[in-house]
């Protein structure tokens, strides 16, 4: 489950360096190297608080929610932190850091948004937690 997110990500990669318009060599693909062990990092992250709260929680559909709940906004502040300070290194690397800036930014910024998504669909579709008639506990936001 976790290393199906890594070619998600890459879709993002090549997303930014065509919109970029910046080659792919091998700067850049360091960059999706270490693209991968943050992608892989968040969807481990956020498997490991499911199964904490699946362990504590009644009801497996409140333990999913509430995990992506508690862990939305530690990804995202790690995903926005790295974007924001790679954001230099794009404007002031030269053109040999470019192309690793753009994939690990868009490429984060892309793999993150999947992977919040991503993790939660699948890992209820593997484990066959259903939904139908759930009724969505409001103590979970609290």
């Amino acid at each position: 489950m976790v290393l199906l997110t890594i070619p998600l990500a890459i879709i993002g990669v090549v997303i930014g360096l065509l919109t970029f318009q910046e080659p792919f060599g091998f700067m850049p693909f360091l960059g999706v190297i270490s693209l991968a062990g943050i992608v892989i990092n968040n969807a481990i992250v956020l498997i490991d608080r499911i199964e904490i709260e699946i362990n504590s929680r009644e009801k497996v559909q409140d333990a999913v929610i509430a995990a992506c709940l508690q862990r939305f906004r530690p990804i995202l502040l790690a995903t926005f932190t790295t974007v924001l300070g790679l954001i230099p290194l794009y404007l002031s690397g030269g053109e040999m850091w470019e192309g690793m800036a753009v994939g690990i930014m868009v490429g984060l910024l892309f793999g993150t948004i999947i992977t919040l998504v991503f993790i939660p669909t699948f890992y209820s579709t593997l484990y066959k937690v259903d939904y139908l008639g759930y009724e969505f506990d409001k103590e979970l936001l609290d």
